[in-house]
């Protein structure tokens, strides 16, 4: 699949990884829809707009649209949807990239695991609805690409609601992948399996070590390769290191790929289910 042309949407897309996709795709010819809540006129505690990442997508050689998005708001997605399709026409991939994280295990305030559920699980499932009559009209076939995390495979500290969130990402590829197959879309999961240094990440780790940490942009080129594979390539959950392989800037890395060990995992708790 070449991308000069083609219409993304990018959730998530004012910094991060989700802004360093939306500039990779621009410096591959494509329009892109940048969409996040972040913007000039409503800027947050964090760095980034989508302003400057639909500018960053321009002069990188696409055409960047910036899209301000409240995804906790479905007519927001609609309009998304809507502005998407005024402005280009078509809409041929959508990366449900955007998520929100905040601490805690099973003492999390309700009001909190519902803001992330919404955001992280919800959104990408409207949006998903959404986009479907218009990705099965793209002429090359329709691409879903949404972001994910190992920490859907496990126990980790204080990340309760952010593991079930993409848990249930993971399960919504897959299910979509069935439903869509017909259609002419390919969905997949692009499970992140490093310490990336977005923004938010290294804000909210201010004292740890990020020198081995991925850039966004190297997590970026394993999202595209993804993206370019054939229509039928479709229904993965594909870690990030597991691209090493196909992904030059992965393979410089030199981690291997990321696996949580220990009796708390679901692998371990499939595997375990029968010793009594």
């Amino acid at each position: 699949m070449e991308f000069a042309g083609k219409t993304a949407i990018v959730t998530g897309a004012s910094r991060g990884i989700g802004a360093a996709i939306a500039t990779e795709l621009g410096r591959r010819g494509a329009n892109v829809v940048c969409a996040a809540r972040a913007s000039v006129a409503n800027p947050l505690r964090l760095p980034g707009t989508v302003d400057e990442t639909a500018r960053a997508v321009s002069e990188a050689g696409g055409v960047g649209l910036a899209v301000p998005c409240d995804l906790t708001s479905d007519d927001d997605i609609e309009r998304l949807m809507a502005t998407t399709l005024d402005r280009f026409g078509r809409l041929d991939l959508l990366v449900n990239n955007a998520a929100v994280s905040f601490g805690g295990d099973l003492d999390i305030p309700m009001k909190r695991f519902d803001l992330l559920m919404r955001i992280n699980v919800r959104a990408p499932l409207v949006a998903t609805r959404l986009a479907r009559p218009h990705l099965a009209a793209a002429p090359d076939g329709g691409r879903i690409l949404n972001v994910g995390s190992v920490t859907a495979t496990g126990y980790f500290p204080t990340m309760l609601t952010y593991g079930m969130s993409k848990a249930a990402l993971e399960h919504l590829t897959v299910t979509s992948a069935a439903v869509l197959r017909t259609d002419g879309i390919a969905v997949n999961c692009y499970r992140i399996d490093v310490q990336v240094a977005s923004e938010g990440y290294v804000m909210n780790a201010p004292d740890a070590d990020h020198s081995t940490w991925a850039d966004t942009f190297t997590a970026a080129e394993g999202a595209l390769w993804m993206l370019v594979q054939p229509i039928g390539w479709t229904g993965r959950v594909v870690p990030l290191l597991a691209l090493a392989d196909h992904v030059p800037s992965i393979a410089r890395l030199g981690q291997e790929q990321f696996t949580p060990t220990g009796p708390w995992t679901v692998a371990s708790a499939l595997g375990e289910s029968l010793d009594l």
